[in-house]
């Protein structure tokens, strides 16, 4: 279903409008990662759906599935939906046991910089940490929803380098944290630089 699903939302997503994806080729082709993409609306799930080749498992705010259509679309691409401020124990456990079975998962910080997406990049680093995965960031620059993509023709998705996170102690998490929020800062600065340069 999940390929159906994501093969539907392509030919929709590419008749409105052009997704452009960079740097692919850092994404693991066997084992599990975490993906982590700046986030502001639905679209960015399908079209980071769209840009990573495997199946990805979809930790999204809860939010997001209470219109029916979308939550319905949502689950049929993997997602699951996470409550950002009562956050339960399968939170966690739930992505580890995916990674561990190679398994690819997309966590969503809501921008680069602020205190909610800190608190979602602490909790990639921990889940990270706990599988032994490394962490793959993500930029995306583009619209929000169809409407959006139509008025703006594309989506840019840029894929950094792989993060492996080794953690020792407990002040590791807060340094691997900072230096995922600085690599996805990078990512921004890329498309700028592309875009206005």
């Amino acid at each position: 279903m999940y390929k159906f699903v994501l093969g539907i939302a392509k030919i929709i997503v590419r008749s409105f409008g052009k997704v452009e994806v960079l740097h692919q080729d850092r994404l693991p082709k066997e084992e599990g990662y975490i993906v982590t993409c700046t986030h502001r609306g639905w679209l960015e799930i399908v079209i980071l759906g769209i840009a990573v080749p495997r199946p990805v498992h979809f930790m999204a705010k809860k939010e997001l599935f209470n219109n029916r259509i979308i939550g319905f679309l949502l689950r049929k691409i993997n997602a699951f939906p996470v409550d950002r401020d009562n956050p339960s124990p399968s939170t966690i456990k739930i992505p580890v046991k995916l990674l561990k079975s190679k398994e690819v998962v997309g966590i969503f910080p809501s921008g680069t910089r602020n205190s909610e997406g800190a608190t979602l990049k602490r909790g990639a680093v921990t889940i990270a940490n706990l599988s032994k995965t490394p962490i793959i960031p993500a930029y995306y620059e583009g619209p929000r929803t169809l409407k959006e993509l139509k008025q703006m023709k594309k989506a840019t998705i840029i894929f950094g380098e792989p993060i492996f996170i080794q953690v020792k102690n407990k002040d590791e998490f807060a340094l691997y944290t900072e230096l995922l929020n600085d690599q996805t800062q990078l990512l921004a600065e890329e498309f700028q630089k592309n875009n206005h340069g």
